[in-house]
């Protein structure tokens, strides 16, 4: 009996031990709801369609698809480049807010006032509009590519220029607050914002080399709780970009925390260069959609593309079949390419360009939505 003692009291240390070392139920469950407890219906059922969307489908996106094409420029007829080649609009449009306040144009010459009926089109087909915010430097007054001084600092609350900024972001909470649609426009469009993105590289004034990781996620967060808490913008989901990064530590340096992010989301125009490899694109998405799970949030190809599209097959060949072909990297929700502004400057199809062909086989892949084939993303799915 003295020696079944020792082994049945071993064998509950034992037991003792690996429960100790198991997580429990609640520390095993991941949060998947967005970051504002206050979101919009709408935008609350947007963040958990993304999600759903993982491993079944992708949305498409091009930046200012409805806005203007490769020699054409309209704001009174619903067209785009893609629409032109295929059939259907993108399900996804990405829209740029540099210079509001500043004029009638932003930096891409598309009017503010007309953006908004797009972005109210786009909406009313069921896709989904994204913002970019290409800032203008606030020491120098140059653009978000002059980076010859630090700005950073600046803006941060007690910083010379942090009324300066707040100023713009009333400005922009004015202008998200006006997307409204539906009886008496009481119906907010929910947004996906994109700021301060690609900061793993050192082109923009917020770049890595132009600020240090506390001053970047001190000012994302003062960004959120600013829109979100002070003027009240409750349509938003966040979007945290990076460019190309080498493994999760250089992708989650800058982080601003699970608290203050809805979208992981990845720039990533060199691995599908001429030069780049299909291989270095699926593993960062790889590595992409695994830290987004990990942490209950959305995974997103936020802005990529090939200027001018030099390879005929370039859609099939370089974007989807590597991606769609790996059961990971294709858990991402939406991938969005860039703006058509020139025949030298273009990252979507045109009628009678090279690609066009390959990208009309592309759009037919049922795995990419477009218009036409766009789930109710505003509606709660099943279980929410």
């Amino acid at each position: 009996m003295k020696q079944l003692d020792v082994r049945w009291a071993a064998g509950m240390l034992l037991a003792i031990s690996l429960a100790a070392t198991m997580p429990n139920e609640k520390q095993m469950t991941i949060v998947q709801e967005p970051i504002d407890k206050e979101a919009t219906k709408a935008t609350k059922a947007l963040y958990y369609n993304l999600l759903d969307l993982s491993g079944k489908q992708v949305l498409f996106g091009q930046e200012d698809a409805l806005a203007y094409g490769v020699e054409w420029k309209t704001w009174h007829k619903s067209r785009s480049d893609v629409k032109d080649v295929c059939g259907m609009h993108p399900a996804l449009v990405g829209w740029e807010m540099s210079k509001l306040g500043q004029g009638e144009y932003n930096i891409d010459s598309v009017h503010f006032q007309h953006m908004k009926g797009w972005m109210k089109e786009i909406y009313k087909m069921g896709g989904v509009n994204t913002l970019s915010w290409h800032m203008d430097n606030f020491v120098t007054k140059g653009d978000s590519w002059d980076v010859g001084e630090k700005v950073v600092k600046t803006i941060l609350p007690g910083g010379r220029n942090h009324e300066v900024y707040k100023e713009k972001l009333d400005l922009f909470a004015e202008y998200v607050k006006s997307l409204k649609v539906g009886f008496l426009f009481r119906k907010q469009i929910p947004i996906i914002f994109r700021p301060f993105h690609e900061h793993t590289g050192s082109w923009f004034w917020w770049g890595r080399s132009h600020c240090t990781a506390e001053e970047y996620k001190t000012l994302w967060r003062f960004t959120v709780d600013y829109l979100r808490e002070e003027k009240q913008l409750h349509n938003i989901l966040y979007c945290y970009s990076t460019d190309v990064f080498q493994d999760e530590a250089d992708y989650l340096e800058f982080y601003p925390g699970d608290e203050y992010v809805d979208i992981l989301g990845m720039d990533d125009y060199h691995d599908l260069s001429i030069k780049g490899k299909s291989e270095d694109l699926v593993r960062r998405l790889r590595m992409l959609v695994q830290m987004a799970e990990a942490k209950g949030k959305v995974p997103a190809f936020s802005e990529t593309g090939q200027e001018a599209i030099p390879e005929e097959n370039w859609w099939t060949e370089r974007l989807l079949e590597p991606i769609k072909s790996d059961e990971i990297a294709s858990r991402i929700a939406y991938m969005m390419v860039w703006r058509n502004a020139r025949k030298d400057h273009h990252y979507g199809p045109y009628p009678n360009h090279q690609s066009a062909t390959d990208f009309k086989t592309f759009s037919q892949d049922q795995w990419l939505i477009l218009e036409g084939r766009i789930p109710d993303l505003y509606r709660f799915p099943k279980g929410k």
